[in-house]
């Protein structure tokens, strides 16, 4: 083995640069669409004709599947290959993009996110998954320290790009730039990444509970999306009750497989079950937060995308810099106080965005904000997934990270859609400043009050916790480094 030896490859030599470029190349196509889809809304609505639930479907379409097969992707990387299950997830993410690039409308656009989130949960895991078999166990923390940077970068890069993209070529290069991206990623792949699997993966994959548990998320969503047009209509009510029974039934399910994709002994654990109740309280605000916030800087304050998109770069910044720092204040104290400090800070930031009108001023208006919530999250963030990781043992570390991962984007997926409802956005709010900058202002509220009922929460659930092994350390890094919302699970191959 050329480049390596028994135990692995080392970072420094040249198979190690191809492996860490190439896992980089994959989870940014999936990071970059995360950031910059919604600096591209008002343009997409107002080019295809689309009402708020058309942008509302923009976004939740991908989240949903995403959401719903991420685990399953990872298993089926762990039996199949992760190479090769990371070359498909990139070459059918690189094929949903030109179908959402060539969308000619609203409906179409919404069924291609939905065929990225599908290959989104084929190559997300298979990125970390890939650093964690190739590389020899004393260079992995620091190839994983690289990817974090790298992405970092991609993140800090996403939003001016972005926002160059819609304001010069069009809102269509948002999706066209994953083209290139693919074109590099694939080939090397191929060539200079050694394919692994595990060998302990073993049983039937848990196709029915990825597929009710997606199902579920799509009805309740298409409930909540659908509601403020069409009220208490037969299909609105029976997508809600139809949600509601195939949740039961994934629950059901889940229990008395031989071979869950979720185990419910996972939460027998207290501090895991409280953790991943902040996480969805967290996550469904930042989810409410991001999508809201990026229209409301074009629409009321009048700001370009590109101008939108920087807007909230400071965040991603502080992320960047500092959540490294947090994990460990987080490990020496435990996660009481970060967690309950920090969602309390982010719910402050986003009750300072209500200063942002028509005419808002950057550093007197919008900057306080943006910076308030990113202190709070990066008090947050890397304390919630090292808790997370630290409540179960090592050989559950992967199987925790996925199961925290999906918790947070559905819960993203779940705001998205309720959050218009709840304040009372028309289908049409969104063409009018006026409109949305007041139902903005019941909204940012509700998000706040999310982050405070997870402050409550942390501060009365959770008390001390064990340090966190190496593995959980490495875990924690590769989960919540770089940018809210989180980042790929955990790579340790789970028993499928």
């Amino acid at each position: 083995m050329t480049d390596a030896d028994a135990d692995g490859i080392r970072v420094a030599s040249p198979a190690g640069r191809w492996v860490v470029l190439t896992t980089v190349l994959g989870s940014s196509m999936a990071l970059l669409d995360s950031t910059v889809v919604n600096v591209a809304l008002p343009r997409i609505g107002k080019d295809l004709g689309a009402d708020l639930a058309g942008l509302q479907w923009t976004v939740n379409a991908y989240t949903l599947t995403l959401a719903g097969l991420i685990l399953l992707g990872g298993a089926l990387g762990d039996r199949f290959g992760r190479r090769r299950v990371f070359v498909l997830g990139v070459i059918w993410f690189a094929v949903a993009s030109l179908l959402c690039g060539i969308a000619p409308n609203a409906a179409t656009l919404v069924l291609a996110r939905a065929l990225q989130g599908i290959g989104g949960a084929l190559l997300t895991p298979g990125s970390l998954a890939i650093i964690q078999a190739s590389f020899h166990p004393d260079d992995r923390a620091r190839a994983v320290g690289l990817w974090s940077g790298l992405g970092g970068v991609g993140a800090a890069v996403g939003p001016f790009l972005g926002g160059w993209l819609v304001d010069g070529p069009g809102w269509r290069w948002v999706f066209f730039i994953n083209l290139p991206i693919a074109a590099v990623c694939v080939p090397v792949a191929t060539r200079q990444v050694p394919e692994s699997r595990d060998p302990r993966a073993h049983g039937r994959f848990d196709v029915l509970g990825a597929a009710l548990a997606a199902l579920a998320l799509a009805l309740i969503t298409y409930a909540l999306i659908e509601v403020p047009e069409q009220g208490a209509s037969a299909l609105v009510v029976g997508a809600a009750v139809g949600g509601v029974v195939l949740a039961a039934a994934f629950v059901r399910v889940e229990r008395h497989r031989a071979d869950p994709m979720v185990p419910p002994s996972i939460f027998a654990s207290r501090q895991f079950t409280s953790v991943n109740i902040v996480t969805v309280c967290v996550y469904a605000a930042l989810g409410g937060f991001f999508f809201l916030s990026a229209i409301q800087l074009q629409v009321v304050a009048g700001y370009s995308a590109l101008g939108a998109g920087a807007a909230l770069l400071p965040t991603t910044v502080l992320m960047l810099l500092f959540s490294a720092s947090s994990g460990e204040i987080g490990r020496r104290i435990g996660p009481r106080i970060p967690l309950t400090v920090g969602s309390l800070l982010a719910a402050a930031g986003m009750l300072l965005m209500l200063r942002v009108g028509p005419g808002a001023s950057y550093p007197l208006d919008v900057l306080p904000a943006v910076l308030v919530l990113g202190v709070g999250l990066v008090s947050l963030v890397a304390p919630l997934t090292a808790s997370v990781l630290a409540a179960v043992e090592t050989g559950r570390a992967g199987l925790a990270s996925g199961v925290n991962n999906a918790a947070a984007r559905a819960a993203g997926l779940l705001a998205v859609a309720a959050l218009p409802l709840l304040a009372g956005m028309g289908p049409e709010a969104y063409r009018d400043a006026g409109e949305f900058a007041s139902t903005f202002r019941r909204a940012m509220p509700i998000c706040a009050g999310l982050l405070v009922a997870g402050a409550v929460i942390a501060w009365w659930s959770l008390r001390k916790v064990s340090k966190p092994g190496p593995e959980q350390q490495l875990a924690c890094t590769m989960h919540c480094g770089v940018v809210a919302p989180p980042l790929e699970p955990e790579p340790e191959s789970r028993h499928t």
